[in-house]
């Protein structure tokens, strides 16, 4: 593995040598397009289509591939030392998914542990973050960023990733204490599910408002209708969410803003009887009554019994 005081590295009977300044070039290039990945991801609700990551906006009139041409899971630019990005997809051929302690598991390029794969490694060895790209439908993907291969499992033909900086420096990814694997599980719940919940849900939603209907994904949360610790009806389904403005959400969340099972929003009582300046007036007394923004797909809806579940506890909190 790439070490800080050394001035190179050499990999393989190949003889491969690595500088520190060619590692140092490739950390500022991975830096600048996590940069430009955040914003547009923000932007688009969450998600980002293969059309936009085949060309990838770097600013300053630069593009850059972000995902393989051919569809292969792993992304190897031919001027980078090693894996640029990875793809996870729920139906496809590998066996991709979380292991215990909240690492995840990466499986090997078919057919040879070398190929594609080699490049995998060397972004390991080289400890250089890559991108990793959850598809949730055809062309669309929930990046999570930065993310590091932290192990090599040979034996299984996978890697092991860890999904967040802070978990690369386990004492021993595979086998971690309880209170590692903890605090791994919380990481891989804000890291990996819920961005996946977010962009599911505001996707689902055409990214707007439910209520209001918004359009500037920056704005927009997946609010949960029933919570996540519920173990029974809290599941990270888009049924269970719905595409809300920071404001909405907020309301909806503290009691001031409810939805009915026939997809109505009311506004709590008192705060339909406040006198305030154009934003209460506008951003919720108007809202009372307003039917919900509800998604083209009939599954993607909100699902009525959880309604009924949180309309309850609007009810009884405005009496």
């Amino acid at each position: 593995m790439m070490r800080a005081v050394e001035d190179r590295a050499v990999f393989g009977a190949g003889e491969v040598v690595v500088t520190q300044d060619a590692v140092h070039e490739e950390h500022e290039l991975r830096q600048r397009v996590m940069d430009r990945l955040t914003r547009a991801v923000s932007a688009n609700g969450g998600v980002i289509s293969r059309e936009e990551l085949s060309a990838f906006d770097l600013g300053g009139g630069s593009t850059r591939r972000l995902v393989d041409a051919y569809g292969a899971g792993i992304w190897n630019p031919k001027d980078l030392k090693a894996t640029l990005s990875i793809v996870s997809s729920p139906d496809g051929p590998y066996d991709d998914r979380e292991i215990d302690g909240g690492l995840f598991r990466y499986d090997y390029r078919v057919g040879s542990t070398q190929g594609q794969n080699t490049k995998l490694r060397r972004a390991m060895e080289l400890d250089l973050p890559i991108v990793l790209l959850r598809k949730i439908a055809p062309g669309v993907f929930v990046p999570v960023f930065p993310v590091y291969v932290v192990e090599d499992d040979r034996e299984a033909h996978q890697f092991v990733i860890a999904l967040d900086e802070s978990l690369r420096f386990l004492r021993d990814p595979l086998h971690p204490t309880t209170d590692e694997r903890r605090y791994a599980e919380r990481i891989t719940k804000q890291r990996l599910h819920q961005p996946e919940f977010r962009g599911r849900v505001i996707r689902a939603y055409s990214t707007r408002c439910a209520v209001c209907r918004l359009a500037h994904g920056e704005l927009l949360d997946a609010a949960h209708i029933v919570d996540d610790s519920d173990a029974d009806l809290g599941q990270p389904v888009v049924s269970n969410g719905l595409s809300l403005c920071t404001l909405h959400h907020r309301a909806y969340d503290r009691g001031f803003l409810g939805i009915t099972p026939d997809y109505e929003v009311r506004i709590d009582s008192a705060l339909l009887d406040e006198v305030d300046g154009p934003m209460l007036r506008h951003g919720l007394q108007e809202m009372h009554g307003q039917r919900l923004g509800l998604p083209a797909r009939r599954v993607d809806r909100p699902d009525r019994d959880r309604l009924a579940w949180r309309w309850a506890r609007f009810g009884a909190a405005s009496a």
